[in-house]
């Protein structure tokens, strides 16, 4: 499966795709639209693109009234005891990721407690780990029964999140560390996707599916990793 990641899986849907969206927080952190013409840049020095969104959204209530049901909601919870507000809230069936890893966050994502949102009636339930999630971290994930995990979020730096090529070494760590140690794992590999070469490293190490976020801000690119996808498939 070709999963598209937030930003832009909130506005583009395609055949044979599955659309993130994300991330909502519990209640609505108002400033997208600037908090984005503020920080989003291009970094040549780090060779990808650097953000400090913060996880403006929404809220999840905006998001399950406008998120049509077969894609995916990415939530992030920032409070322990926003847990069963949104147990509350997401219906069972609901397809979700949880946002474990933002580095542009005032507060450092819950963590623990999140296997109450594991059901059989959730096809998708999916934990978002960042390049800095230790292996002693995903066994714990593991542990609360998390079985899809979505490798890796951006890298933290100084003025923001980093994603791009420079994430791929930290999602093949990931990848192995999983496939090697985590039994009975899908994993979904993302960072740096920008044609089927970078699937199929990704592939080889253990994944399952792939994500791509960035490779859409170049129109050329991102319908040429499309294509190449869909040809794939039809393999």
């Amino acid at each position: 499966m070709f999963f598209i990641s937030p930003p832009f899986g909130n506005y583009i849907h395609l055949p044979e795709t599955k659309s993130i969206h994300g991330s909502f927080t519990l209640n609505e952190r108002p400033g997208l639209f600037m908090q984005i013409i503020r920080t989003l840049r291009y970094s040549y020095t780090n060779q990808g693109w650097v953000n400090k969104i913060g996880l403006r959204n929404k809220g999840i209530d905006w998001a399950l009234k406008n998120v049509d049901k077969s894609n995916i909601i990415s939530i992030a919870i920032l409070n322990p005891n926003e847990i069963e507000s949104f147990l509350q809230k997401i219906p069972n069936d609901r397809n979700i990721e949880l946002n474990v890893s933002c580095p542009n966050a005032e507060k450092k994502m819950v963590c623990t407690g999140l296997g109450k949102f594991i059901n059989p009636t959730r096809e998708w339930c999916i934990l978002k780990v960042s390049p800095t999630t230790t292996d002693q971290e995903l066994q714990q994930y593991y542990k609360q029964g998390f079985r899809q995990f979505h490798c890796c979020n951006t890298i933290p730096i100084e003025n923001g999140g980093l994603s791009g090529k420079s994430i791929i070494p930290y999602t093949n760590k990931k990848i192995e560390y999983i496939k090697n140690n985590l039994p009975d794992s899908t994993i979904i590999a993302g960072g740096g996707v920008t044609d089927m070469y970078d699937f199929f490293n990704y592939k080889i190490r253990g994944a399952t599916h792939f994500s791509a976020s960035t490779v859409f801000f170049n129109p050329y690119l991102s319908c040429k990793l499309y294509m190449q996808y869909l040809n794939y498939i039809k393999k």
